[in-house]
């Protein structure tokens, strides 16, 4: 298994799109844009030594309103195989209570599951 990207939460995202390559020399792909919820829209960018973070925004990214997202670290994704093991490992997650998603296919071709870890941590499974 390895780290498939890290995900972070940022108000502004153009502006760290730009930090990130000015400090880190990161390369950005195109901006994504949900269809299946509103407002959502990522970049992928990929470090000179192929580690990946994804900067998410949405319009209503708030201040620390509990049970809602926050500016900052959102969730590590972790790429487990492929998606006979995404199911298999969702369904362990299930049996003990920490599926937070079930297994789908995302609007940009991810196919995947979310966990939490017990600090509420969110783990995404992701099939590569």
């Amino acid at each position: 298994m390895k780290i498939a990207h890290v995900a972070l939460w940022k108000r502004h995202p153009e502006a760290q799109k730009q930090f990130w390559y000015e400090m880190f020399n990161a390369q950005s792909g195109e901006l994504y844009q949900s269809q299946n919820r509103p407002g959502f829209a990522s970049y992928f960018l990929r470090l000179e030594q192929g580690a990946t973070l994804e900067l998410m925004t949405l319009p209503d990214l708030n201040d620390g309103q509990p049970g809602r997202e926050v500016a900052g670290w959102a969730h590590i994704a972790i790429g487990v195989g492929d998606e006979q093991q995404v199911d298999k490992m969702a369904a362990s997650a299930a049996e003990t209570g920490i599926l937070v998603a079930a297994p789908r296919r995302t609007g940009d071709g991810f196919y995947e599951a979310i966990i939490r870890d017990p600090d509420g941590n969110l783990i995404e499974l992701v099939a590569e």
